[in-house]
């Protein structure tokens, strides 16, 4: 073998051992930057108003842990979800888009994963599924829970009345699920028990891709049943009820009235029958059970392997009335039906920081792509709110559409709310001088300029009655 034969065997070698390191390297740079991917704890809470400390719009409900996730995070004070039943609000947060421009019937997971798929778009899991990320889900999230195929792993939805029967312990009327009651007795027998096990199980297991963690809780949604020992956390005879006001209903036009459900219970019944500080008494105790629920998720997250590295965010799906406009329920286009609970925490998150601008629930989506580096969707028709992260108050110009109904809407500004129904009746509201919506001032002519303002949000598109 010549000088040449063995120099060019050695080099082969060399070549091949050099490779060997590379594809190695390579290797361990592809995990590395897979796992430098925030993770994503995604918690929604059903039918939860504005009551919660945190958000300093009620007196005395006690939620300890989303008060500590607010500290740590950052509130949106003014977030409005875009439609006030669960399908189609659910539908908008999960799609991008809102509930009119995918106009269809949104309490079916299917038909929201097709009409999305429609327009161009995935549903926001699935986009992240597509970029590298691991789909965990339990609870509610659309609706029903999620479309078969889109999740690595579930627990399932659970029930409201599960283990509960036909239960109907205050109320007795057709066509809701509206009852209060002590029931049942442990907090085991509830499925937002279960769904926090269920996810604090998956927060101590080791993941090997990043994940997106979805956790639905069905409280304070009704029937208001939970155990006794939440209802004791509360002295009755020391809640505060909401504002109220007798013959606050007196300005509203038709179409508006029509929206308060029969079904329901009124206040002018609950305070007749001394029944409405019952009422406030099981949504508060509802709103504490599930905080503890939300709370063992969080604190299973501080003590993982994870809790550097995920971005936590929270909401509600819609707000509820609990005697205001007299009447306990969603299904309105007014202020308690529409504002809702909005932090995000956790990785690149700033702390203790909070936000007057209105913002949407419709912002989740996109805002979530761009904190964790990912392809932005060009469908999302909400609004990054990484730049409101950065400066609270930076210029934001975007009001909430909120719809409710065939062709009905809310527009809400920092200032404002303007109401439009399908008949062309309105409803103007001004917040700084009337946070109660007491006074409708549509037929002020010096504020014709801000219903006008307001009125160009109004989307041509038509929507389905009822989603």
């Amino acid at each position: 073998m010549n000088y040449w034969d063995t120099n060019e065997n050695f080099s082969f070698k060399k070549m091949k051992s050099n490779l060997l390191l590379f594809f190695i390297f390579a290797t361990l740079c592809h995990f590395n930057y897979a796992q430098e991917k925030p993770n994503i704890l995604f918690i929604s809470v059903d039918d939860l108003n504005d009551f919660p400390s945190f958000m300093d719009r009620y007196e005395g409900a006690i939620t300890p842990n989303l008060d500590k996730l607010a500290k740590q995070g950052m509130v949106f004070n003014n977030a409005y979800s875009q439609y006030t039943v669960c399908g189609p609000s659910r539908a908008s947060v999960m799609s991008g888009f809102y509930p009119h421009n995918l106009s269809g019937k949104l309490n079916q997971d299917d038909v929201v994963q097709e009409l999305t798929r429609a327009l161009g778009s995935e549903l926001m899991h699935c986009w992240f599924r597509n970029n590298g990320y691991k789909t965990l889900a339990v609870g509610k999230i659309l609706h029903r829970h999620l479309p078969d195929g889109t999740l690595d792993d579930s627990g399932g939805r659970g029930l409201f009345s599960a283990g509960l029967g036909k239960l109907k312990a205050n109320w007795h009327q057709n066509g809701t699920m509206t009852d209060w009651a002590m029931e049942p007795d442990n907090d085991e027998q509830m499925p937002d028990h279960q769904a926090a096990n269920w996810a604090v199980n998956q927060l101590s297991k080791h993941h090997d891709k990043p994940f997106f963690l979805m956790v639905g809780f069905l409280r304070p949604h009704n029937p208001w049943y939970v155990p006794e020992k939440w209802w004791n956390l509360y002295d009755r005879e020391k809640i505060t009820l909401p504002s109220y006001k007798k013959g606050d209903l007196d300005d509203i036009p038709k179409a508006g009235l029509k929206n308060i459900k029969d079904q329901m219970p009124r206040a002018e019944w609950a305070i007749d029958t001394d029944q409405w500080r019952n009422i406030v008494h099981s949504y508060l105790a509802s709103i504490s059970f599930v905080d503890h629920q939300i709370g063992k998720v969080i604190n299973a997250l501080e003590e993982s392997e994870y809790s550097d590295n995920t971005i936590i965010v929270l909401w509600s799906d819609h707000g509820y009335h609990m005697g205001e406009k007299n009447t306990f329920q969603k299904h309105s286009l007014w202020e308690r039906s529409t504002h809702v609970p909005l932090i995000f925490a956790g990785h690149g998150v700033p702390q203790g920081k909070s936000s007057n601008r209105v913002v949407s629930l419709i912002d989740i989506y996109p805002t979530l792509l761009e904190m964790s580096g990912l392809p932005r969707n060009a469908k999302n028709e909400g609004r990054s709110l990484v730049p409101l992260m950065k400066d609270p108050s930076t210029e934001w110009s975007y009001p909430s559409i909120t719809g409710y109904g065939k062709d009905c809407y809310a527009i809400q500004n920092e200032r404002y709310r303007y109401i439009r129904y399908s008949d062309g009746s309105e409803e103007l509201y001004d917040h700084q001088n009337d946070p109660n919506e007491w006074t409708n001032l549509v037929d002020k002519h010096d504020l014709v300029n801000i219903k006008a303002d307001l009125g160009k949000y109004i989307p041509e598109t038509h929507s389905e009655d009822d989603h």
